[in-house]
């Protein structure tokens, strides 16, 4: 029998549950995620809302399938008021299935970044400001954007997840992270 990531909902289709969000170190988080063959199935659609019980329980600001064990080409992304990320700009609720992310310069800038994944730490990660992201929405509708600031970062950060890769590993100096309680006395931000 073929590998079928979506195996793992087979169950619980119609059941919607906050999932258990994998650490760094899981092997699921360093693989290159599947691309998703067939859109609006009930078990692509109990996995996407699985994704958004578990980024909503956790004051996420994205989302990635990996991040809860399903090894697909699914992320979602979206803040307006989120508390891990105070003076964040709004960015729209968005499901991102099969993203191809296409930079539109060669300007980056640096931010702090945490992950769901990396509970307790933040780090300076250099992402570029402004790019393009195509692929499809949940009934396979094709998304086309143009974005730039936050919203780029947010994008750029989940879809990264998809071939294996946590925002530790694009730190140019180590120096650049820490604890979140450490870099930020005082700050009531949540621990990831």
């Amino acid at each position: 029998m073929p590998y079928n990531p979506l195996n793992f909902f087979a169950e619980s289709v119609g059941e919607m549950a906050v999932r258990t969000v994998r650490k760094m170190g899981d092997p699921v988080l360093w693989q290159r995620a599947e691309e998703v063959g067939q859109f609006d199935t009930p078990e692509l659609l109990a996995l996407i809302q699985d994704m958004r019980d578990t980024m909503d329980a956790m004051d996420g600001a994205g989302i990635a399938a990996p991040q809860i064990g399903v090894s697909l080409r699914v992320v979602m992304f979206g803040v307006d008021e989120n508390p891990r990320y105070p003076d964040a700009e709004s960015v729209p609720f968005t499901v991102l299935i099969n993203p191809v992310l296409t930079p539109l310069s060669d300007e980056v800038e640096e931010g702090w970044e945490g992950c769901l994944s990396v509970p307790g730490l933040r780090g300076i990660v250099s992402r570029y400001t402004r790019l393009r992201y195509t692929g499809f929405d949940p009934q396979g509708n094709i998304i086309d954007r143009t974005v730039e600031g936050f919203h780029a970062r947010v994008a750029q950060h989940e879809c990264d997840h998809l071939d294996g890769i946590l925002y530790p590993m694009r730190i140019q100096d180590l120096r650049d992270l820490g604890y979140t309680d450490v870099l930020f006395p005082g700050e009531d931000l949540p621990d990831d």
